[in-house]
């Protein structure tokens, strides 16, 4: 059994998760933000789902944009063995529609709530000499469509962000593992958030009319039964990270359907290998079995 904590758990994923892996016998820390708001009914069901039956899951109030909720959290939650980085939103829509403000939300969200999780979790981690951390990243952070570009611009530094930290943490005992989903049917999509200049959006028509054709191939894909669309794959990714033993977790992992970033990461591991080796640090890559 581990304490994991998991982030964004008020849907998607993290709802999902909590409550599959808190079955398996894990001790399952839930968080979101918004419990007593917006997100009362996603809180008040893992609970009632935990109480059902007899499962460890604690929800708990924790918006990873804020230092003061991250570290107002971290008082009720104990050293964790897992931290799964699952919080986040897309922001869709030409980059000029965006304001700075807008741009600075989205990596604030999507990057700097990574590293305050980080943050909380690694001393205890440290202390322990063990742990793990799975970063939830995307294909988008290996590939790049219109539309897309300050969501790519987030996502592609979780992939930099993740490999560098997965160097330093290896030689402490800790590994870093990123997950990259595909499209999956979860509130994603219905919830991506436009730029607020409606006007420069219009400017765009042949970008709008990428991501609405995009859009409709994502939906034509969800209602394909034998599409890999399903969210408990990402789910059962996370626990089969969970379940292997230190030492043996590779750095990237694809879940669902891939538009060619298997084959990129493929094609990049000997030149990621290379620059380890370049710099005598191949022993870093990760925690050593």
């Amino acid at each position: 059994m581990k304490k994991i904590l998991i982030t964004g758990c008020s849907s998607g994923f993290g709802f999902q998760a909590a409550k599959y892996l808190a079955e398996k016998g894990h001790h399952v820390y839930a968080t979101m933000r918004n419990t007593n708001s917006s997100n009362k009914e996603a809180a008040e069901n893992l609970k009632k789902y935990a109480a059902e039956k007899n499962l460890k899951i604690e929800v708990i109030d924790l918006d990873v944009t804020s230092d003061e909720s991250v570290k107002a959290a971290m008082t009720k939650i104990p050293t964790v063995d897992v931290l799964i980085n699952n919080a986040g939103r897309g922001f869709g829509g030409p980059l000029e529609a965006f304001s700075s403000a807008e741009c600075l939300a989205q990596l604030d969200l999507n990057i700097v709530g990574n590293i305050r999780m980080a943050k909380a979790v690694l001393p205890g981690m440290r202390a322990n000499k063990s742990g793990l951390i799975i970063q939830l990243s995307s294909i988008a952070g290996r590939l790049a469509v219109p539309g897309f570009g300050i969501y790519h611009a987030s996502k592609w530094a979780v992939e930099g962000l993740s490999e560098s930290l997965r160097y330093e943490l290896g030689p402490l005992g800790i590994d870093v593992a990123i997950v990259q989903p595909g499209p999956f049917e979860t509130s994603f999509f219905p919830n991506i958030i436009p730029g607020h200049d409606d006007e420069v959006a219009n400017a765009y028509p042949h970008v709008n009319g990428f991501s609405e054709g995009f859009g409709s191939n994502v939906h034509s894909a969800f209602a394909d039964e034998n599409a890999p669309t399903d969210p408990m794959i990402v789910v059962k990714t996370f626990e089969k990270l969970i379940d292997t033993p230190a030492g043996k977790r590779p750095l990237r992992n694809v879940a669902g359907l891939d538009f060619g970033v298997l084959a990129i990461n493929e094609a990049m591991e000997p030149f990621r290998i290379n620059v380890l080796e370049s710099f005598q640090i191949t022993d870093w890559d990760g925690v050593k079995a």
